[in-house]
């Protein structure tokens, strides 16, 4: 990128909306293209609980792999494809602010809801009910291809960061840019073995309920109330009101949601197997691939979720990169709690 992230470059750039998030960028950020590990902090916006009325729509749907696909499509036809990915226990409303910032400045923007959430289903009975990480990855893929979409900039937090992370790693020819909550998130059923220090592991609490069967019954039927804890205690200073959180936990009452949730959990710790048709892609997963596609990783200063530290994986990324630190109280949810910044660095690299 070229120039100070606040002058004219394109005439999609020129929405008041966004260049008013793009110089409060500018203020606090260089260029990307710096050496991997290095740092920005960015000053957020007061935290606020978003608009309670506000909904990403219309919904779409579409056959693609084993699923129909529900999508929010917004934007130009013509413009750059940008394919935003949610994660648990949230939905498509994680980029209700991202998402028309980005279509106002030209972007072709999908926002799906993963398996098991929202209006995504699965085309027969028979499939098994997968969390497994390539598998989510590869229906992404199959979206694409059902929207003839060559190439995307992928972006994501929480399970939509593992897998834009894996899209990028794997088939980097189908990736234009990265943008990831909390870096570079590929994992290993190897990996999941080794035990961490226990404040680490107490973080992980609902993963080892999730192993249980005692914790699949109590998460099935108390699944709102367990999302709005995690919501609480991943992002403890946003103030998100009721009708905010409702607007997402709709999603999780998919009837596919909790085999999803706990397949995914239990699948990390080996206590189930994952299918056969993955097992090449996990295998090279299981390498941790470096990622070369530009990428710009974040962090809020309030991440109240299990992360890890950006020195952990600065140096999985050899293209163009960069780190940035939101301040401002932002939690887990970052794209929702800090819709400007994060649709500031799919803008930044778009113009690499």
């Amino acid at each position: 990128m070229t120039g100070p992230f606040c002058q004219p470059r394109r005439s999609f750039l020129g929405t008041a909306a966004l260049s008013v998030a793009a110089c409060q960028l500018a203020a606090s950020t260089s260029a990307l293209g710096q050496t991997a590990g290095s740092r920005n902090h960015v000053d957020s916006p007061p935290v606020r609980g978003a608009s309670s009325a506000k909904l990403l729509q219309p919904l779409k749907s579409i056959d693609a792999g084993v699923l129909n696909v529900g999508y929010v499509e917004v934007g130009p036809a013509s413009g750059t494809a940008v394919i935003l990915l949610h994660g648990w226990p949230y939905d498509i409303h994680t980029y209700v602010d991202v998402a028309p910032i980005l279509a106002a400045a030209g972007f072709r923007v999908i926002v799906p809801h993963l398996r098991g959430y929202g209006t995504t289903r699965f085309l027969s009975t028979d499939t098994l009910r997968n969390g497994q990480q390539a598998a989510i990855a590869v229906d992404v893929l199959a979206l694409m291809d059902a929207l003839k979409i060559e190439r995307a900039i992928v972006a994501g937090c929480d399970w939509g960061a593992r897998t834009a992370c894996i899209l990028a790693a794997l088939w980097p020819e189908r990736v234009i840019a990265l943008v990831s909550v909390s870096g570079y998130l590929i994992g290993s059923q190897e990996a999941g073995k080794a035990p961490l220090p226990p404040k680490a592991e107490l973080q992980w609490w609902y993963q080892y309920y999730f192993a249980t069967e005692r914790g699949r019954v109590g998460y099935d039927q108390n699944r709102h109330d367990f999302a709005k804890l995690i919501w609480q205690i991943a992002s403890p200073r946003w103030a998100f009101d009721a009708a905010t959180f409702e607007r997402s936990a709709r999603s999780l009452d998919n009837p596919d949601h909790v085999s999803i949730v706990i397949h995914n959990y239990r699948w990390r710790l080996g206590l189930v197997e994952g299918e056969t048709r993955y097992l090449d892609l996990e295998s090279r997963l299981s390498r941790a691939p470096v990622i070369g596609v530009p990428t710009i990783t974040f962090e809020g200063d309030a991440n109240g979720a299990p992360h890890p530290d950006a020195s952990a994986y600065a140096k999985k990324f050899s293209g163009r990169y960069e780190h940035r630190v939101i301040d401002g109280g932002i939690g887990h949810n970052l794209p929702q709690e800090a819709p400007e910044a994060f649709a500031a660095a799919v803008v930044d690299l778009a113009r690499l």
